[in-house]
């Protein structure tokens, strides 16, 4: 190429010599080493000829590598495709890695969901035969042990409290994973429940308005992050702490409950907490919707019944019954 002292004087002769010029410079470019000592990269722009160095352009920092030390241009092409590769497949490990967690927490949301199901029939609904509890809630058609063995009535805030209770105990063990993890898991998690709870409230109640369904959605938001605090205090200090929130929260601090299943479901908590500890990301991605049932809650009742037999020992029983047979005296005509 050209360098700079001896192009910028094609600038001032005539076009007709200008191109003759340029012919007769250009074919002596093309070989590696120019016959100007100042020959450098230059660019034809037009007649008037503009040239630039390229080291320098404004902004350009010097490189360690100089062009004497650049590598051959098959090395560099090699080595650029080597890193596009590796750009790609961590990309690609990446996007493998959401979707299999995006469909693993829908199926463990859908297990969650599933165990307080109940319906509430549109013949029903349209003819006014809708059941409702004391506090005015519309009561469905049920089944299953939560309702059975647990005495809950099928209404929607069983089963929110109820799929709660099993997310909790997934995001418990969700915060074994590093952080990063831990965050992506119980946010599709969550995204998961909200969405099947509006869509619940949508089908099952007819909430046809956005607007109300986003008020019950924030009531049922703020529900959860306390149901969260009050288990966690319980995990902490104990099973009479935990027993209280599950009395307060799944309960809804009833007095007329029945103690064994009360104890039942703190049990059960405790069992669900351990087994699913054993378990890692590949087998709650297998586990899916099953993942609770190894384990019902409702097994944990005879376990309690076992355990109030054992509390009824001879000198308690005794005890009771010498109660029973103290004589009594009389006092100023009173029995004491």
């Amino acid at each position: 190429m050209a360098c700079l002292s001896c192009s910028s004087s094609l600038g001032s002769l005539p076009r007709s010599l200008r191109q003759t010029s340029i012919r007769r410079i250009l074919p002596s470019s093309s070989s590696s080493s120019s016959s100007c000592p100042r020959a450098t990269t230059s660019v034809l722009l037009s007649p008037h000829v503009t040239f630039r160095r390229l080291h320098d352009a404004p902004g350009r920092r010097p490189d360690a590598t100089s062009s004497h030390n650049s590598v051959a241009p098959g090395d560099s092409s090699v080595g650029i495709v080597q890193r596009l590769k590796n750009k790609l497949g961590s990309v690609a490990r990446a996007s493998a890695g959401s979707y299999m967690v995006y469909g693993t927490t829908e199926r463990l949301i859908k297990a969650c969901a599933s165990q307080a199901k109940y319906s509430i029939s549109e013949t029903d609904r349209r003819e006014g035969n809708v059941k409702t509890a004391a506090e005015g809630e519309e009561v469905g058609v049920g089944g299953g042990m939560w309702h059975e063995d647990f005495h809950l009535l099928p209404t929607f805030s069983t089963w929110a409290q109820v799929t709660m209770l099993h997310m909790y105990l997934l995001v418990v063990r969700l915060r074994n994973m590093d952080p990063d993890a831990h965050a992506l898991w119980q946010s599709q998690l969550v995204d998961f429940f909200f969405a099947t709870a509006e869509d619940k409230m949508a089908v099952e109640h007819g909430l046809a308005q956005r607007g109300v369904r986003q008020r019950f959605l924030k009531d049922l938001f703020v529900q959860w992050r306390g149901l969260m605090l009050a288990y966690d205090e319980g995990l902490v200090r104990g099973d009479a702490v935990l027993a209280s929130a599950v009395w307060r929260n799944l309960f809804k601090a009833r007095e007329d409950i029945d103690v064994r299943a009360l104890g039942a479901v703190v049990s059960w908590m405790r069992v669900c907490l351990q087994e699913l500890d054993k378990m890692d990301e590949v087998d709650l991605h297998r586990a899916g919707e099953s993942v609770f049932r190894k384990f019902p809650a409702k097994a944990e009742l005879a376990k309690v019944d076992r355990l109030t037999a054992a509390l009824k020992t001879p000198t308690t029983t005794a005890a009771a019954d010498g109660a029973e047979k103290r004589p009594t005296t009389t006092v100023a005509g009173q029995a004491v």
